[in-house]
């Protein structure tokens, strides 16, 4: 587990835009995958806040809970691959226990946000990691984050108790503030690079990089912006290969 970016990896920002699972319209930029990407936690800790800063580099003091299923997203480049992460807001459902199964279909990383001010919300992270692990590919990468780490002289979850629980369950971890935006970009592209190399592995054990005699190398994909087909990364598929 690693609290900051300090490997080699190349990661180069591209571009950012919102979008709605309503929204038809169409994107023609060519990417070479998607990844979705769900943030949960107890409500109120800071979700669409973070992600928001991430995707928009932006925070709205006056932020209401979020009402409706949306996503946003966000193009990076990483090791020379051109990478769509299609992150997926609970829209308010976790205070009513609703998040489904297909909230967390496809999803090839999680985002697990508590409020180190507010110990209950970090209590919750051990039934949020059970629910991800029943619903979620057993291949899901999962980032613990702290958030409102500006708020020193009101914390009540501590760093190390966090690291503890991170390590235990195997999970990466970082402390955020999606109020100056410390850390955010370097969770989220942590996120997103290890994402990178579970699949590249995966497409490696399933025959070099190859599926059914087809080269998966550097292979192309059209996105189309809000479109269900590409929830899931195309790599994602090779998941379904006997390896």
């Amino acid at each position: 587990m690693k609290k900051e970016m300090n490997d080699g990896d190349d990661v180069v920002v591209v571009g950012s835009t919102k979008e709605s699972s309503t929204n038809n319209g169409v994107n023609m930029e060519k990417i070479d995958y998607v990844y979705k990407v769900v943030v949960i936690g107890d409500s109120a800790v800071g979700k669409s806040q973070i992600l928001s800063r991430f995707t928009k580099n932006d925070f709205c003091l006056d932020s209401k809970s979020t009402i409706g299923v949306e996503f946003q997203t966000r193009t990076v480049t990483i090791n020379s691959k051109l990478i769509k992460a299609q992150i997926w807001d609970t829209a308010g459902q976790e205070r009513y226990r609703a998040v489904t199964s297909a909230y967390y279909r496809g999803a090839l990383g999680a985002m697990l946000v508590y409020d180190i001010t507010k110990r209950q919300t970090f209590d919750h992270v051990a039934r949020w990691v059970e629910e991800l692990r029943a619903h979620a590919d057993n291949t899901i990468v999962i980032m613990l984050i702290g958030n409102k780490a500006d708020l020193v002289d009101l914390r009540a979850v501590s760093t190390e108790d966090a690291i503890e629980f991170a390590e235990d369950q195997g999970l990466f971890f970082f402390e955020t503030s999606a109020l100056n935006g410390d850390n955010v970009e370097a969770a989220f592209f942590k996120l997103l690079k290890e994402i990178y190399k579970g699949v590249s592995k995966k497409a490696l054990d399933c025959g070099d990089g190859k599926l059914n005699g087809t080269d998966l190398r550097g292979s192309k994909i059209d996105v189309i912006s809000g479109s269900k087909d590409f929830e899931v990364s195309e790599m994602k598929k090779l998941s379904t290969c006997s390896c």
